[in-house]
């Protein structure tokens, strides 16, 4: 365990870590989890990142990626739920560990750094059920970089239950702490080839932001 796993603000619950990879990668045409970004993997780069935070950490991953090369590398949690997208992994991840809070990372974010991680992690507050970053696109919560509390992923649950399948939803209430982030081009969703190609021209310019300074 490491710092970043550590109680914040007086939280007890301990941070657990999930990269989301069950989507189907239809308008990509390939899947966006084993896509290279700066010589590796999206799905490696995304598991670092998380990884090196939190307790422990796991990829989502539907049933049939369960013997896949690159996901079998490291500890999963398979989908018991079909055809509810990204909501399918945060029921999954809340059965198997229901006294855990998550740090959920979809795999389609290559731009995601460590700096917008620890801003969401240092906001965590017994008052809040979830801490999330606000869309630039629209304003609203964006679930798939998020920590849910197991009280937002009981109330997911209880959702799903009734038939609705939207995590936005749970995050709309006042128990949602909602910050804005210092890059919000790291919340960027990549889901097809010409986004993929302006995500990694982003990526070698900020590379050579840094090495020119």
């Amino acid at each position: 365990m490491n710092a970043g796993s550590s109680s914040t603000q007086g939280m007890r619950t301990p941070l657990f870590g999930l990269v989301l990879t069950g989507g189907l990668s239809q308008r990509m045409g390939t899947d966006k989890a084993a896509l290279p970004y700066a010589g590796r993997p999206q799905l490696v780069r995304a598991f670092t990142l998380l990884s090196a935070r939190v307790a422990s950490c796991f990829v989502s991953l539907r049933p049939v990626q369960r013997h896949d090369p690159l996901r079998r590398q490291y500890p999963v949690i398979v989908d018991t739920l079909e055809n509810c997208g990204p909501t399918a992994g945060l029921v999954a991840a809340h059965t198997a560990y229901p006294d855990v809070a998550w740090l959920v990372l979809a795999c389609d974010m290559p731009l995601m750094d460590g700096a917008s991680l620890d801003a969401l992690i240092a906001a965590r507050d017994p008052r809040y059920h979830a801490v999330v970053f606000r869309s630039a696109y629209d304003g609203l919560p964006e679930p798939l970089c998020t920590i849910w509390e197991p009280p937002a992923l009981a109330l997911l649950c209880q959702q799903v239950t009734a038939g609705a399948l939207s995590p936005r939803k749970v995050l709309a209430g006042e128990t949602t702490r909602v910050l804005s982030a210092c890059n919000p081009a790291v919340l960027n969703n990549v889901n097809t080839g010409e986004e993929r190609e302006r995500a990694v021209e982003m990526m070698e310019n900020r590379r050579d932001g840094v090495r020119g300074e």
